[in-house]
């Protein structure tokens, strides 16, 4: 938070450049307009509200993310869960503001249902119990990860699928590309780390360079 996301988000931007690996920041509401106006990376905010502009007190409106320079948002996180339904609508106020959407499902039919009513921009698959945990979902269940891609693609040609939950390393990166996906959604394994720095030079080093 504050100025320790800041210094975190300098680091991602120093080792995603040295490894030509594009990278983007998903922050706390309250530090998204911070980091937009001191990082040259894509800030996302964590959550964002189907709300139009106006007498909308305590929603974050995404025209107000986007003012503050974010590039898009997280929807429906498992930290932050909005029911189907709410998906698309989501998706929608993002759009029409000019945001990106990185969608996020629990499981394969789930990322069916949210790919074929939103169509978003990134979809990104992360079995809860999972997350933040020593075992990557990409080892644990890749045929989870192989099955959604197949299945997201066919929803919408659009969405770039991403895998999250337990990545740790380049060789859990790696089995994720390898499964079909675009990239990965992490957290924990950078944020709790004791060396960041050296955590994300590892997890870059999984990406082929651009």
């Amino acid at each position: 938070m504050g100025e320790g996301a800041l210094r975190l988000g300098r680091l991602l931007e120093r080792e995603g450049d040295r490894a030509g690996v594009p990278v983007a920041l998903a922050a706390a509401a309250a530090d998204v307009g911070l980091l937009a106006r001191s990082l040259p990376i894509p800030i996302l905010a964590q959550h964002a509200d189907p709300r139009e502009p106006g007498a909308q007190t305590g929603w974050i409106v995404p025209e107000s993310l986007r003012a503050a320079g974010a590039r898009g948002s997280l929807v429906g996180h498992s930290e932050h869960p909005l029911s189907d339904p709410l998906v698309p609508a989501v998706v929608d106020r993002l759009r029409a503001a000019g945001l990106s959407a990185v969608v996020c499902a629990r499981e394969d039919r789930q990322a069916r249902r949210r790919a074929l009513s939103s169509r978003p921009d990134y979809l990104a698959v992360e079995p809860p119990a999972l997350i933040g945990g020593d075992v990557s979902v990409s080892s644990a269940e890749p045929e989870l990860i192989a099955r959604s891609v197949r299945l997201v693609r066919a929803a919408s040609a659009r969405t770039r699928v991403l895998c999250g939950a337990g990545i740790h390393d380049a060789a859990d990166v790696r089995q994720a590309l390898e499964l079909g996906t675009e990239g990965v959604l992490l957290a924990s394994a950078v944020t709790k780390a004791p060396r960041p720095a050296e955590v994300l030079r590892e997890l870059l080093r999984g990406f082929p360079r651009h």
